[in-house]
């Protein structure tokens, strides 16, 4: 294959795969299995599981009840959009790195063909002569909240109708704003992030859910949980291994939503311009707390009871 056939499988590849939140999740999990030094990919596929569950949250019982038609909807296309850029983006870098290793040459001067940020050309270079997976990783998730900044935290109607609305704010008030890692034995593992319109707030984030995958001594759990239960969209994915054997409350992510047809935005522009970036490297310190199961069901109840509550005051008005 020469150059432009590349880019072009790439481009045809890309756009397949970034189908829905099931295609991405699957994508990211298959790719990951098989380069497993792209540790980056694992931790995508188990983020990209906790979007499909809050997709499927918006149309679940309990947010029903809570929010309007409207503000589910633009919930929804908010998580869409999002993790459709970040596909878009990060996908084609790492199918440069898979063909970079069958060819065994570096092809990522490729890269700006695919809008893809000088930042990460360099990452990329430097990995391939000297690798670092964690760096890498690292890398890769600076640059994925740099691609959402500007296009969906800073941009109309997201910024003033969901990150600056009540609703938003009440679930981040109630740490709703949640990344969950089931087990096969019925626990979560995870952490929270306060103010996500926060740039360094979920690039922290990252960072503590990646330790939480594979430096924690959960690595292997999370594996089985991931090849043994297919992704759905649904939180029932992991609500069923409950002993309490809680009921389905959301619906297939399939079954729930159209397919949304996206395109990048006319010029868009690299988030890098040669800023410092070294802030966003350093190491984090880990919570203590990260194992939530009880966590979670005590707070899937608040939301309920919080629902139920601004129910019963709308029928008293």
């Amino acid at each position: 294959m020469n150059e432009k056939e590349i880019l072009s499988y790439i481009g045809i590849t890309t756009k397949r795969k970034n189908y829905d939140n099931i295609s991405r999740t699957l994508a990211y999990q298959k790719y990951y299995f098989q380069h497993r030094e792209i540790k980056w990919a694992y931790l995508a596929s188990m983020v990209s599981r906790n979007a499909g569950w809050s997709m499927t949250d918006l149309q679940g019982k309990w947010f029903r009840k809570s929010l309007t038609e409207e503000q589910r909807h633009l919930l929804f296309l908010t998580y869409e959009r999002a993790n459709w850029m970040i596909f878009q983006d990060a996908f084609p870098q790492l199918l440069i790195y898979s063909f970079s290793k069958k060819f065994n040459r570096p092809l990522f001067h490729l890269l700006p063909h695919l809008q893809v940020s000088r930042f990460m050309e360099e990452e990329w270079l430097s990995f391939w002569k000297e690798p670092d997976l964690d760096r890498l990783m690292k890398a890769l998730i600076i640059n994925e909240q740099n691609v959402i900044q500007k296009p969906i935290l800073e941009k109309e109607p997201y910024k003033s109708h969901v990150f600056k609305s009540i609703p938003y704010k009440f679930q981040d008030l109630f740490h709703f704003s949640t990344v969950l890692f089931p087990t096969l034995e019925g626990s979560l593992f995870g952490f929270s992030v306060y103010d996500f319109s926060e740039i360094t707030n979920r690039i922290d984030l990252g960072k503590k859910l990646a330790w939480l995958l594979f430096e924690s001594g959960l690595y292997e759990k999370f594996v089985v949980f991931s090849q043994s239960v297919s992704h759905t969209g649904s939180r029932y994915d992991y609500e069923f291994l409950f002993p309490d054997k809680r009921k389905r409350e959301t619906p297939l992510l399939r079954t729930t939503y159209p397919i949304i047809s996206h395109s990048l935005d006319e010029g868009k522009e690299d988030w890098f311009h040669g800023q410092n970036t070294k802030k966003w490297f350093k190491e984090i310190k880990i919570p203590k707390k990260y194992e939530l199961t009880f966590w979670f069901k005590h707070k899937q109840d608040q939301l309920h009871m919080l629902t139920l509550l601004q129910e019963y005051w709308k029928q008293r008005k």
